[in-house]
């Protein structure tokens, strides 16, 4: 018994099935050039918040490209993404509030009870 798959359906499973090396040669030269730039503000010797902000501004972009690329998460379901990033960002939110909160009972304490600790 032959199975005949029609043609709309055939291509959409052959071009699914890898990507072109360019793709990936594109995202190693955005990766190189990122990590340059970070290095760049360790010599350049970037000092106080702008250093930590670029630092991790470089940082969350390399591993969006890493993600999306490498991990394939560029071509899969919205909700397998949200699956994955979703719950680390929600740990940050509350991690947050966990700082706020420490912050308010610190200077509580500090103007309350003399001191910070």
């Amino acid at each position: 018994m032959k199975h005949d798959i029609p043609a709309a359906q055939s291509e959409t499973i052959h071009e699914g099935g890898q990507h072109p090396i360019s793709l990936y040669l594109k995202v190693w030269g955005y990766l190189f050039v990122l990590s340059a730039m970070s290095y760049m503000v360790d010599y350049m010797q970037v000092q106080g918040i702008i250093r930590w902000t670029l630092i991790i501004l470089f940082m969350l972009l390399k591993a969006g490209l890493i993600l999306s690329i490498f991990m394939h998460l560029a071509w899969e379901r919205l909700s397998l993404i949200y699956a994955i990033l979703v719950p680390p960002l929600l740990l940050l939110v509350l991690v947050r509030i966990m700082t706020i909160e420490a912050d308010y009972a610190w200077w509580t304490r500090a103007i309350f009870m003399g001191g910070g600790g």
